[in-house]
């Protein structure tokens, strides 16, 4: 297990079986495991959010839930697809093949491109130097090739024809048949196959055409943007041997712009294949009651979280972040200005005889975002699966994905709901419980929760929320602040920026758990081992309480058209 932090948290933990209460042991044996690097930062629309919503069903499968989804699953996929080019495409240079996915690779945008029939090659210059590239007329119908702009970054990500939802930008080449850069000889074979090989899914949506200037409209161009946003310009990447072999031999070297070669012609096969990368989890505790049952009071938190980035230093990262958190509390959490910033300064010398060689970290792990709120649900699930009778009304257990991405799962199952979804007479959300030190927010201590939203709907949900505290051993304190506006650098709209929302919009009650932000929020710092796991099981226990409560009591009425208390939302 290795040494303990100042938390008393070991920086690993050995997976262990859980017990049905809900414990301190028992939500670090889940999170440890939930937020670890293996999850590769559980984004939505890549592959570790497929693993993190394993992971979760495997264990509603283990404790016996009924699955929730769709086609007998504890799955809901959103419509995330995947979009490439097949082995069976071809392309061709006065009938002679080019080595595909070699000295050739096609690049996938959003639809499918447009046919790439008996295409002239011409050499129309380099990429982004329109003084020395040819003009549009002699592009036209034409298979351009460029050379790569000056000081690139080996073409990563250059040569697409169409922005993700947008028609394609502005070209001097629009015209033509496709257009090819020779930027792969600095890439491996992995690499250059990886073009092809997307990683990251992407939702299935119209293609926009992005905003014209104002002044007199152009129908012709309009028409145009249109048209070759549903059937874009074929792209593609090139080696130097590649393009030596589309004009006829000549080395790219003694190319002159407007320079002809070989006649193209390319058969692209082009999928679009969908994904588990961005999938709701869905399981149900049945009602003990045989009129109540067929209502639900739902619980959530969201599964995902932001996924990697480039590598840092996560001893120095953590060391920084805790000192400018110490500048925002002596602040008032209200913005830092440049300055304060770079006046941080922080002494490694103690971090670096514990640990001599930095260690480099690129896994934003969401341990507290929303790792804490996702394994809370799954001990709830737990701890009333044990009761020897369950809940008089049945519970719904949602966990959302792509709430980073916009709120995007919880979007989804309100607008297609696996059960008729004004049988939900109130919806729990929990994100980010794993916190709420003194050190994280004013306020802060062992008692505090945040509770945003439960009085805007329902004054009944408010009121049972408040009543459950009060039944607890030791209360917690209740903190209301985040319903109104602050000042607070990051806090407003809190009400807007979580999976209830959905549910309030659909009309459903609704009551969010949170323990403030902090400064590992969104950080490659946020790792199981700074959670305040007493604190985050004494809110764990009482959630579980109010959805027992909720369950068993009468439905929570909606306040109708005079608020409990007024909902302010900040933009």
């Amino acid at each position: 297990m290795g040494p303990l932090n100042r938390f008393g948290n070991p920086e690993r933990l050995t997976p262990a079986p859980t017990a049905p209460a809900i414990t301190p042991r028992d939500l670090q044996i889940r999170l440890y495991q939930f937020a670890d690097d293996s999850m590769m930062g559980r984004q939505v629309g890549r592959v570790g959010n497929q693993k993190g919503t394993d992971f979760i069903a495997a264990e509603l499968k283990r404790l016996g839930l009924e699955p929730g989804g769709v086609n007998g699953t504890y799955f809901q996929n959103l419509p995330f697809h995947l979009r490439k080019f097949t082995e069976h495409s071809r392309i061709t240079a006065d009938g002679n093949p080019l080595a595909w996915n070699t000295d050739i690779v096609a690049v996938p945008g959003l639809r499918a491109p447009r046919m790439v029939v008996d295409a002239e090659v011409v050499f129309g210059g380099t990429q982004g130097d329109t003084a020395q590239q040819i003009p549009a007329s002699a592009a036209a119908g034409k298979f351009v090739v460029l050379l790569p702009a000056p000081g690139g970054r080996g073409g990563q990500g250059q040569g697409f024809a169409v922005r993700q939802n947008f028609a394609p930008a502005p070209s001097r080449f629009a015209d033509a048949a496709a257009v090819a850069i020779i930027d792969l000889d600095n890439l491996a074979p992995a690499q250059r196959i990886a073009i092809n090989e997307p990683t990251v899914a992407q939702q299935i949506a119209p293609p926009r055409v992005a905003p014209a200037a104002s002044g007199p409209v152009d129908s012709l161009a309009m028409l145009k943007r249109e048209l070759a946003a549903l059937q874009p310009q074929a792209s593609f990447r090139l080696t130097r041997m590649g393009a030596a072999q589309l004009f006829k031999g000549q080395a790219v070297e003694a190319l002159a712009p407007g320079t002809r070669g070989a006649v193209v012609n390319a058969a692209l096969d082009f999928v679009e294949l969908p994904t588990e990368f961005g999938r709701n989890v869905i399981g149900i505790i049945p009602g003990s009651d045989p009129k109540l049952r067929q209502q639900y009071v739902a619980i959530g938190a969201h599964n995902d979280h932001v996924g990697f980035t480039t590598p840092i230093d996560k001893d120095s990262l953590k060391a920084f972040n805790e000192a400018r958190n110490r500048l925002l509390l002596a602040n008032n959490m209200k913005p830092l200005g440049p300055e304060q910033v770079t006046r941080i300064r922080v002494n490694m010398d103690s971090i670096r005889k514990m640990h001599p060689t930095p260690r480099l970290d690129s896994i934003n792990n969401g341990a507290d975002d929303d790792g804490s709120g996702s394994m809370g649900v799954l001990e709830i699930a737990e701890a009333i699966m044990a009761m020897p009778v369950k809940p008089k009304r049945s519970l719904l257990f949602v966990w959302h994905t792509g709430e980073e991405a916009g709120l995007l799962g919880a979007a989804h199952f309100t607008r297609n709901p696996t059960v008729p979804i004004d049988s939900i007479v109130a919806q729990l959300n929990i994100d980010m419980i794993g916190r709420g030190r003194a050190e994280d927010l004013p306020g802060g201590s062992d008692d505090y929760v945040a509770v945003i939203g439960s009085l805007f709907d329902s004054k009944d949900l408010g009121e049972t929320v408040a009543k459950v505290n009060t039944k607890q051993a030791k209360p917690l304190a209740l903190d209301y602040k985040f319903d109104e506006p602050s000042d607070w650098s990051g806090y407003n709209n809190i009400y807007g920026r979580s999976d209830h929302f959905r549910y309030a919009q659909q009309g459903i009650p609704i009551a969010f758990f949170f323990t403030g932000l902090h400064g590992d929020y969104h950080q490659r710092t946020d790792e199981p081992e700074w959670i305040d796991y007493p604190h985050y099981a004494r809110i764990a226990n009482y959630i579980r309480d109010i959805t027992v409560e909720v369950a068993n009591g009468p439905r929570p009425r909606l306040n109708g058209s005079k608020p409990a208390k007024p909902k302010v939302i900040v933009p």
